[in-house]
């Protein structure tokens, strides 16, 4: 009897990890990206309409190559020593940005096309 009670409690756990995982991985998709350099947006777009491109993004004589294609956005290219940033791939969540921490470049998905999302509001 004494395992009933921790059997139950380890099943709730269970149920309710599966449910926020559902949950999470049906999350609507976000379209609108931008990309921060050294704490500022250097470039916002809506991936839904954007037509593939890239463009450098640099950073004290450093540069990040972003390139937008079949709307998603990667680092393609990048100087820096780790590489990182371009073995991230394409940006898939919101939970998980594209980062390269030596040159200060973050990628991520936001809620508004002015790159402001809900929580800085």
């Amino acid at each position: 009897m004494k395992h009933k009670p921790i059997l139950i409690t380890i099943c709730v756990i269970f149920i309710i990890g599966i449910i926020g995982s559902v949950w999470v991985l049906n999350a609507p998709k976000k379209s609108f990206v931008r990309v921060v350099s050294d704490g500022k947006t250097v470039y916002t777009a809506d991936l839904g309409v954007t037509a593939d491109t890239s463009f450098d993004v640099e950073y004290q004589g450093h540069v990040n190559t972003v390139e937008i294609r079949d709307h998603q956005i990667r680092v393609k290219s990048a100087d820096c020593p780790d590489q990182t940033c371009v073995k991230m791939g394409y940006l898939h969540s919101a939970a998980m940005p594209v980062v390269c921490l030596p040159h200060k470049l973050v990628i991520e998905f936001t809620e508004t096309a002015d790159g402001v999302d809900a929580v800085t509001r």
